[in-house]
């Protein structure tokens, strides 16, 4: 194993994470939004996550059985939340329906906020390990000076 393959796994992490809380911090502020671009209801995004995989090189493969071995996370994509939107009786509200109802977006704040405490949790542990890897790392480096 490479000597940053530690950092390179953690730093996927936190850069899955982030993005991850900028969708939380994007739902978050449409939570009320009724009409976009593509017109009606926002619609509660999410991030697809999968395993990084990385390949060995030639002379890993001769030293170890030839597979690929997960390496960290990627985000292969982002989708919207298929789960049905909010309708709610407001006949005076400018986008009320025929039947007096807006469509308002899936998006549940207390679910945002639980998911972002988990990806501030998440992140959090992958600085802790990026910490720790450097640590390790110039301790070792001082080993090889003594």
């Amino acid at each position: 194993m490479r000597l940053f393959a530690a950092i390179e796994t953690s730093a996927s992490g936190l850069t899955a994470e982030r993005l991850r809380l900028d969708l939380i911090a994007s739902n978050l502020a449409n939570a009320e939004s009724t009409r976009t671009e593509n017109g009606g209801a926002y619609r509660r995004k999410v991030a697809l996550f999968a395993p990084n995989a990385v390949r060995y090189s030639f002379r890993d493969i001769l030293a170890r059985e030839c597979s690929e071995l997960p390496r960290g996370v990627r985000v292969y994509g982002i989708a919207e939340d298929q789960s049905p939107l909010r309708r709610v009786y407001s006949p005076g509200h400018p986008e009320a329906d025929e039947e007096g109802y807006v469509t308002y977006p899936n998006v549940d704040v207390v679910t945002e906020m639980v998911d972002m405490m988990a990806a501030t949790r998440a992140y959090e542990a992958n600085v802790t390990a990026i910490e720790a890897a450097k640590t390790m790392a110039q301790r070792a480096l001082e080993l090889l000076r003594a």
